[in-house]
């Protein structure tokens, strides 16, 4: 059975929408995602209008205003929510290594 879509983020995913925490436009965030994660983790323009589009059509983000090509969004409430939700699952992951790693001490 396939999972539904954004059940999970990928790390792209989660930093992109954590960018639009506030109001911002897609040059800024792939500016902001550099700089969130020290350069850890980089989205190409193509993986990120690709993605934009895919969250304004779930209503995960709405766009704010258009000044030519340029585009802005910000989070929705479900946006938040499944922000969120993905925070919560990667802090059980985390809760789950810490808890095997100290069973072996």
């Amino acid at each position: 059975m396939p999972r539904a879509k954004f059940q999970t983020l990928t790390e792209q995913m989660f930093y992109i929408l954590l960018c639009l925490k506030d109001e911002c436009c897609g040059t800024d965030i792939m500016e902001k995602v550099l700089k969130i994660t020290d350069s850890r983790i980089s989205v190409g323009p193509g993986t990120l209008y690709n993605l934009l589009e895919q969250f304004v059509y779930e209503e995960i983000i709405c766009e704010t205003k258009v000044e030519g090509r340029r585009r802005s969004y910000i989070l929705t409430k479900k946006g938040k929510e499944i922000l969120e939700t993905e925070y919560k699952r990667i802090q059980k992951q985390a809760d789950d290594y810490r808890r095997l790693f100290e069973e072996e001490k």
